[in-house]
């Protein structure tokens, strides 16, 4: 499969909105494991464990960030400045996603936190390619 960067921004997309949800699979473990009471799954949260704790804040941080990108790969998209430079930065983005959730979940602030910088600055240099001139 042979994907154009035009192609690759909007593809980012879905791939993105997956990355949110990753991070709340373990929270459904988590909730299996102390006995999740549909009645009240918010009042279940004191009782999770605490990775299944990291977990909802990683899922609750990567829809913010995931507003974000979303907005700048449609900027890009609509201004026709895909490049091979966007494409690199969409999957680098993802990238970062997918190790900030791991590592929030495995308690590892000192590598997650440059992944939610590494995940801004990509989609920082979105933005700026859309507004860019020529």
């Amino acid at each position: 499969m042979d994907l154009d960067p035009a192609q690759i921004l909007l593809l980012g997309i879905p791939l993105a909105a997956i990355t949110v949800y990753l991070p709340y699979m373990v929270v459904a473990y988590g909730r299996f494991q102390v006995g999740f009471d549909p009645s009240a799954p918010r009042a279940l949260f004191d009782k999770l464990p605490d990775f299944a704790k990291r977990a909802t804040w990683a899922h609750q941080n990567s829809w913010e960030v995931f507003a974000l990108f979303v907005a700048g790969a449609l900027m890009v998209y609509v201004t026709d400045k895909a490049s091979a430079t966007t494409s690199i930065t969409v999957l680098l983005f993802l990238v970062a996603r997918f190790l900030f959730s791991v590592f929030y979940i495995l308690d590892l602030p000192w590598l997650r936190s440059p992944m939610w910088l590494v995940s801004i600055v990509c989609t920082a240099i979105l933005m700026s390619t859309s507004l860019s001139g020529s």
